[in-house]
């Protein structure tokens, strides 16, 4: 079953009217987990930022189709209700908000059922054990004083109790040492069924090798220009990019 859909996407930077994504086309099914990669300032966070609307991009024509309905005209809370989730490059601190007070808002919001207290902080808990993440974290402000890697298990946390429909999951894997790799690779792992889809956005084939791939998208200049299987992410990995640019 088609999830996603985007059709010769054209997406401008708000703040100098610069041309980003230029005609960026893909599509991912159900149960499928596509990578994107591509050089410094190839627009792989563009994409991510584009599909959540984010108001420092305009789309200038094409659209995103998911799960049947444009997100064109959707803010991006409105496009988190439709199940789609994204992690961040720098995951961002809030002070005055305890992890466990944002995991029980976003699945409040997010849940077609009202929320059980006792089975949700059981299956918190537990997601926690996975990762290895501290329980005392819980009552911690929400990332504030944690490590990269601490970070980035934490929205692996948050993905595994928002379960959406669709991950974006942007450098999930930057900064990461090797335990840290195979912990958020676990998670997602955890998270992935034939009902869901990923799209990883990475510099990197390091997380690669612990997860099941199915498309390997290289994105340059705004556009993708060349797809194929995880095999493709291992020719980067010996040649580089330079065959990809123009």
């Amino acid at each position: 079953m088609k999830l996603l859909e985007i059709n010769n996407l054209h997406t401008i930077s708000n703040d100098n009217k610069k041309e980003i994504l230029k005609g960026l086309s893909l599509k991912i099914n159900s149960g499928e987990v596509h990578v994107i990669m591509g050089p410094n300032g190839s627009g792989k966070t563009t994409l991510a930022n584009t599909i959540f609307n984010n108001p420092k991009y305009s789309i200038t024509s094409g659209n995103i189709i998911f799960d049947g309905e444009e997100l064109n005209n959707l803010k991006p809370n409105e496009i988190a209700q439709k199940k789609i989730f994204m992690s961040f490059q720098i995951p961002v601190e809030v002070p005055g908000v305890t992890n466990a007070q944002f995991l029980k808002t976003i699945k409040s919001n997010l849940s077609d059922e009202r929320l059980n207290l006792l089975k949700f902080s059981k299956e918190v808990r537990e997601n926690m054990n996975k990762l290895k993440i501290n329980p005392d974290y819980l009552n911690r402000d929400l990332n504030v004083g944690f490590s990269g890697g601490e970070k980035k298990k934490n929205e692996i946390l948050q993905l595994l109790t928002v379960n959406p429909k669709f991950a974006i999951l942007d450098e999930t894997d930057s900064g990461l040492d090797v335990d840290a790799i195979k912990l958020v690779s676990k998670g997602i792992s955890l998270y992935k069924t034939k009902e869901n889809a990923v799209l990883i956005i990475t510099h990197s084939t390091k997380i690669l090798k612990y997860l099941d791939v199915d498309y390997v998208h290289i994105l340059s200049d705004g556009k993708i220009v060349k797809s194929g299987d995880r095999s493709l992410a291992n020719f980067i990995e010996e040649n580089g990019y330079a065959s990809y640019i123009k």
